[in-house]
């Protein structure tokens, strides 16, 4: 599918049909999509939790109830739900576990490549979070270029999907035990196929004209 046609085509789906199944094949390049999304001096500062069967969805549940119920549907019905989260901080673990793997992957040509990223990720980490002070809200925006990703790369394999922040983290927190791993819950994303009566599959997509939201100099 053309990428364009697959961004216009995509919406929030309100309503799944339980009974639809999304290929195993099709979720592994979605995760795939997740794990290879960009990510600033590529800190991938987040974690992604899956749930692909009734156990696991009826864990997920327990972030959709009393005010955010309006979400229980989609959660129950969805094939797959991934719960985004994203660290609570970037310690030197976390560093040395990025380095380590660029290392294997051969991203350095030298000793001196290898001191120059870590020293400039470095620099950067502790311009976000002793400068700017804003670390946390600089890491969550990562996780949502993540998110973003994988909507798009979702709507390209015909699957549909619907990213969700009316849920309650604490209540997955808890059920996750993040707080231990350093993490917390940022975001959902449920994956699967439209029912019939979705109304929102009937409704024209709108955004703002183009030259109201481009500038070109």
């Amino acid at each position: 599918m053309n990428i364009l046609a697959a961004a216009k085509e995509r919406y929030a789906v309100k309503a799944y049909d339980p009974e639809r199944r999304v290929p195993e094949q099709a979720m592994q390049q979605i995760y795939g999509l997740l794990r290879h999304s960009p990510s600033s001096v590529n800190c991938q500062p987040w974690h992604f939790i899956v749930a692909d069967n009734p156990a696991g969805n009826a864990r997920m549940l327990k972030g959709v109830q009393g005010q955010f119920g309006f979400n229980e549907p989609k959660v129950r019905d969805a094939s797959h739900v991934v719960l985004l989260c994203v660290r609570t901080n970037i310690d030197g673990d976390h560093l040395d576990s990025l380095l380590e793997q660029e290392a294997r992957d051969g991203r350095f040509a030298s000793e001196a490549a290898r001191t120059a990223l870590a020293g400039a990720r470095a620099g950067c980490i502790a311009m976000h979070r002793d400068l700017d002070r804003d670390l946390s809200s600089w890491m969550e925006k990562q996780v949502y270029i993540a998110l973003g990703t994988a909507l798009l790369g979702a709507a390209a394999l015909g699957v549909d999907a619907t990213p969700m922040e009316g849920f309650d983290r604490q209540a997955l927190d808890a059920e996750f035990g993040l707080d231990g791993q350093g993490l917390r819950s940022l975001a959902m994303l449920c994956f699967g196929y439209r029912a019939q009566d979705d109304f929102n599959a009937a409704l024209p997509k709108s955004r703002l004209p183009e030259e109201q939201v481009f500038t070109f100099v």
